[in-house]
């Protein structure tokens, strides 16, 4: 069913809830240990720079997933501290953390910022061109080496996603990540939001973060086939000088075959990031799926009215 002129909203799960972000506003929904539901309202900021670079094809994906780190970031902040405090110590919290609040966000953004970088520089850039590497005797021609280099990396980040989805914590944090698809795919499909509605639609979907990092390995193959493999420091260095170009061909390769998922042919082009979503994605239950509902409809309510509504604002 065509969405044309129809807002676009995404999210991501965190612990406990779902975050929901529109065109001015991000919302987060969490589960409390008592079953109340504690919300979070963030406005998105407006720069002027970032927003022409927002109009520019492959420099506005590197744009947006700095955007959605930093925002994640503190949404998933938010849902660490607050899904476990026991219902009246909000206040204590508050104040706790009220002195340094701005100082522990910036930190906390830097950290697993600067982490999140170092970690898929390292674990799913360099190490596998370095692991690839060590068969150049073997298989000398650049082919041979950016496929292999491919497969490294696809094993790696497999065996991640599965030995993570391990945890109990982050099993339902995949839980929530299937249930923030399926709110997604009820309001796409313009279905009321009711528990039944939701529930009956694909915890799948075309936009997902992680057909992102799919298409990322995808994308740096094809243009690995163009950079010499025999000398290591041109191998190495062009794998980190080229990350911010693989991101943004990445993005616009993901925003294309979003367009194409209704056309029955072309759309089979996402599916390689439909089937990643198999392992990042679980079966939420009803509670889980309740929550999702929630954050989306305070958001739809904050979008509306300019800013959050006043007996949920946090």
């Amino acid at each position: 069913m065509s969405n044309e002129g129809k807002p676009v909203y995404g999210g991501q799960a965190v612990i406990e809830g779902v975050m929901f972000g529109g065109k001015d506003h991000t919302v987060t929904a969490v589960r409390r240990t008592d079953g109340s539901l504690d919300y979070f309202h963030l406005p998105r900021e407006k720069k002027p720079l970032l927003q022409k670079l927002k109009r520019i094809p492959f420099v506005r994906g590197v744009v947006a997933i700095i955007e959605a780190s930093a925002t994640g970031t503190k949404h998933l902040n938010f849902s660490s501290e607050r899904f476990e405090v026991p219902p009246g110590e909000e206040e204590v919290v508050e104040e706790t953390n009220t002195s340094g609040s701005t100082a522990k966000m910036v930190l906390s953004v830097a950290a697993i910022g600067v982490l999140s970088f170092l970690f898929g520089k390292f674990l799913f850039t360099l190490i596998p061109a370095f692991a690839a590497s060590l068969f150049l005797p073997v298989i000398p021609g650049v082919t041979g080496q950016v496929l292999l280099e491919t497969v490294f990396k696809l094993v790696l980040l497999l065996a991640y996603i599965y030995v993570i989805s391990l945890t109990p914590m982050i099993k339902r944090v995949f839980q929530y990540h299937g249930a923030e698809h399926k709110v997604i795919n009820a309001y796409e499909n313009n279905k009321q939001l009711t528990v039944e509605n939701v529930q009956s639609q694909s915890r799948l979907h075309y936009r997902c973060g992680s057909s992102f990092i799919l298409f990322t390995v995808l994308v740096g193959m094809c243009i690995y086939f163009f950079i010499p493999v025999d000398d290591h420091l041109i191998r190495f260095g062009s794998r980190i000088l080229l990350i911010p170009v693989v991101l943004g061909i990445s993005f616009e390769v993901l925003q294309f075959t979003n367009k194409l998922r209704d056309i029955p042919v072309l759309r089979y082009l996402g599916y390689p990031g439909l089937w990643l979503q198999l392992l990042t994605t679980k079966e939420p239950d009803n509670e889980q799926v309740e929550v999702a509902i929630a954050s989306f409809e305070e958001l739809l309510r904050t979008e509306k009215a300019g800013k959050p509504t006043e007996e949920k604002l946090v």
